[in-house]
């Protein structure tokens, strides 16, 4: 599968089969995350695999939309330090992307679950001990999915402008 195939194919999925996800594949998706590019080379991010099912189940309770994440074989928690990057956001949410992408790409499905100054970063911080100096940007849950989703997309004559905007 190319890149533009991967994009234009992944979909958000929340259900998933009861399969776990090799560890091969998994260290292939968290090098995606990590070759992820970032203001100035700062690479801002850990990553936090969450294989335990208890665990995935109490960061689940504990968010506003990402209860599906119980029901996943894996999560990924993105964690970013502010401190470390003029861009810290942008840089975790590449690397968000990258590894959504890669997962896809691998037969896997994936769900973001926005985390940064939501209601319930502080509580999955707490839970999976992220110091309080760093920031929990995202959530991803990964496994084999169960479900297909379609999606559709406005056309480009809608959203596209030439040097300025509104001018077609």
């Amino acid at each position: 599968m190319d890149v533009i195939e991967a994009i234009e194919a992944r979909r958000s999925i929340r259900k998933y089969e009861k399969r776990s996800v090799p560890e091969d594949i998994l260290q292939k998706i968290l090098e995606a995350g990590r070759w992820a590019p970032s203001a100035s080379n700062a690479q801002p991010w850990n990553f936090i695999v969450l294989k335990d099912e208890g665990i995935r189940k109490e960061v689940a309770r504990v968010t506003t939309y990402g209860k599906f994440l119980a029901e996943a074989p894996l999560g990924i928690a993105v964690v970013i330090d502010p401190r470390a990057s003029t861009h810290p956001v942008e840089d975790g949410a590449i690397a968000t992307q990258n590894m959504l992408l890669a997962a896809h790409a691998l037969g896997l499905g994936t769900c973001w679950i926005g985390s940064y100054g939501s209601v319930h970063e502080e509580k999955v911080k707490k839970i999976l001990g992220i110091p309080e100096n760093k920031r929990l940007l995202s959530l991803i849950s990964v496994g084999f999915p169960a479900e297909s989703r379609k999606s559709a997309r406005e056309e480009l004559r809608k959203i596209v402008f030439i040097d300025r905007y509104g001018k077609k």
